[in-house]
C-alpha cells in the first residue's frame, strides 16, 4: 500500500441553492483524500469505523468503485454512520452535521490492524479525527506510532473545527502531533488560528520549529506556500470559477499525497496538488468533483504551455 487514510466517511447531502433538491454525495475529509489520491495513481487503503446500516454500505460501495481498499474499515451494528449537509449562500457554502456517536467516533486503538498498518508507506490523518472524541484521538496517535515505527510517513491535516472542539484543546493536540509529522497539510485560515499569525512565510516556519517537516500551506485563491529543510515556494494558484470549495482542501491532500510518495519532490508535489484543487471547486459535492490524474496534468500542460489555466 502507498497510503493508508483514517478517519470518519460521511454520506453528504449538497443543495446547490435555496429551495432544491439535495444532491447526494460522499464526505468526511481523509476518505476524500484517499479517493483523490487513488485518482491520481496512488495504491490506497482507508481505515476506519462505520454503522452497520445503507449509508455504510453505500461508502463500501464507493471506496470499492474508487479502487480504495476498505479492508481496514469496521463495522458497528451499534453506532450510526455520520452524516452531513451542505448548503450555499452569499457566505460561501455551510455544514450541518449528523454525527454524534456516530461508529467513527467510537474508534479505539484495540480496532486497528498493526499488520494493516506496517505495510504502508504513508499514513495521512486529520485533526478533525482527532475532534470527534477521546478514544478516536487514541486511535490516531496509536496509528501514528505504529507506522512511524514500521519506518512509514506521517501526513497530517491541521482541519480545524471548533464545533467539535474548543481552540485551547485543538491547540494543545495539534501541537503535540507536530512533531510526528513528515508531511503537514494546514489551510491558511486554520493555520492562522492555530498559530496567531498572519502570513504564510511566518506560518510556515512557526510549524517548522515545532516539528513538522514538509509544510504545504494552502492559501484557498493565492496558492500554496510549500516549504521544507531546502527552503520555501510560493506556488501560483489556477484561475477557476469556483462553483463548491467543498472538498478542495482533501483533493489537494491526497493529490499532493500521491504525488510525493511517486517523485519525493515535494515542490513537483505542491503543483499537482495546487492544480487537482483548482478542478476540484469546479463541481457541487466533496466527491465527485475530484479529478483524475489526466485531469491534472491536462490544466498543469496548459500552464506550461503558456495558455490560460482555464
Amino acid at each position: 500500500m502507498d497510503l493508508l487514510c483514517l478517519g470518519e466517511a460521511m454520506v453528504e447531502f449538497n443543495q446547490a441553492s435555496t429551495g432544491e433538491a439535495y444532491r447526494q454525495g460522499f464526505g468526511g475529509d481523509t476518505s476524500n483524500a484517499a479517493i483523490a489520491a487513488a485518482r491520481s495513481g496512488a495504491r490506497v487503503g482507508y481505515v476506519s469505523a462505520i454503522g452497520d446500516d445503507p449509508f455504510g454500505d453505500m461508502l463500501h460501495a464507493l471506496w470499492r468503485a474508487e479502487g480504495v481498499s476498505d479492508a481496514g474499515v469496521r463495522r458497528m451494528p451499534a453506532a450510526e454512520t455520520g452524516i452531513y449537509f451542505v448548503s450555499h449562500g452569499a457566505k460561501g457554502h455551510a455544514f450541518t452535521y449528523r454525527r454524534k456517536g456516530s461508529a467513527a467516533a467510537r474508534m479505539a486503538p484495540e480496532d486497528l490492524d498493526p499488520a494493516l498498518l506496517r505495510q504502508t508507506r504513508a499514513l495521512h490523518v486529520s485533526a478533525i479525527s482527532q475532534a470527534i472524541s477521546a478514544s478516536a484521538c487514541d486511535t490516531v496517535f496509536a496509528a501514528i506510532e505504529t507506522v512511524r515505527d514500521a519506518g512509514g510517513l506521517i501526513s497530517y491535516d491541521t482541519n480545524l473545527r471548533l464545533s467539535l472542539w474548543p481552540l485551547a484543546r485543538a491547540r494543545a493536540i495539534i501541537t503535540a502531533t507536530l512533531p510526528l509529522c513528515d508531511i503537514l497539510l494546514p489551510g491558511l485560515d486554520d493555520a492562522r488560528l492555530l498559530t496567531g499569525l498572519e502570513a504564510p512565510a511566518e506560518i510556515a516556519d512557526w510549524f517548522q520549529a515545532r516539528g513538522a517537516g514538509i509544510v504545504a500551506l494552502t492559501l484557498g485563491a493565492e496558492g500554496v506556500l510549500i516549504a521544507d529543510a531546502s527552503g520555501s515556494e510560493l506556488i501560483a494558484p489556477h484561475k477557476v470559477a469556483a462553483v463548491d470549495a467543498t472538498g478542495a482542501g482533501d483533493a489537494f491532500d491526497g493529490a499532493f499525497l500521491a504525488r510525493y510518495l511517486e517523485t519525493g519532490d515535494a515542490r513537483e508535489a505542491a503543483r499537482y496538488g495546487n492544480a487537482a484543487a483548482a478542478l476540484a471547486v469546479g463541481g457541487y459535492g466533496a466527491v465527485a468533483p475530484l479529478p483524475r490524474r489526466a485531469e491534472v496534468e491536462a490544466l498543469l500542460a496548459r500552464r506550461d504551455g503558456g495558455a490560460s489555466a482555464v
